[in-house]
């Protein structure tokens, strides 16, 4: 899987071999001394994971972290740290950290953590992009077309949604096939998961 992974050390010697290691595996690689430097670079387009020191001057790596789960699209983090404890580490974990490695740690280990980090950071992005298609499109719907669409979805039948909304079976079975096409749907299947995509929070 190909990735970006972000090193977020004040520590250089820890950057350089970390740096070293991801490289040889094929990782994309962008390094930063601080969490500032972090937060004020443009975020990759691929699939991301970020390496984070816990324990760093000015912002913390739990700083951090509550900085990217509040904004849109937060990346995997696997947490490193020559000072941890366990509240630390339950704190992070809890927020969503998906490893937190003492050092020293084995890079298999760290290798590990990061490429489970990039395929849950690449199944966000996919999903992600799947509901914003599926917004789009429910977009096209007019107002009727969505009323026609909720009550498809409740499994209702086209007889039942005409008495529903006060319209003829006719002019459903016409609602149906502009909804369909709007939808790029195949089956009230298809349906159900673009209504279930474009109302996902």
């Amino acid at each position: 899987m190909n990735g970006t992974v972000s090193i977020v050390d004040d520590d250089p010697s820890v950057r350089e071999a970390l740096n070293s290691l991801l490289r040889s595996v094929g990782l994309s690689v962008a390094e930063y001394a601080n969490a500032t430097d972090f937060l004020a670079s443009t975020p990759p387009d691929d699939a991301h994971c970020i390496v984070v020191d816990i324990r760093m001057p000015g912002l913390s790596g739990l700083e951090l972290q509550q900085r990217l789960i509040q904004g849109p699209g937060s990346p995997s983090i696997v947490f490193i740290t020559a000072h941890g404890d366990v509240p630390m580490a339950v704190r992070a974990m809890k927020a969503g950290a998906l490893e937190f490695l003492q050092k020293p740690f084995r890079d298999d280990d760290l290798l590990e953590a990061i490429w489970n980090g990039l395929r849950v950071d690449a199944e966000r992005r996919a999903m992600q992009q799947a509901i914003d298609a599926a917004r789009q499109r429910y977009e096209l719907l007019t107002a009727r077309e969505r009323e026609v669409l909720g009550q498809v979805v409740a499994g209702a039948l086209n007889k039942q949604i005409g008495a529903a909304l006060g319209i003829s079976e006719q002019t459903v079975k016409v609602h149906r096939h502009h909804i369909t096409r709007k939808l790029a749907a195949h089956s009230v299947a298809d349906l159900m998961h673009v209504h279930e995509l474009a109302h996902r929070r």
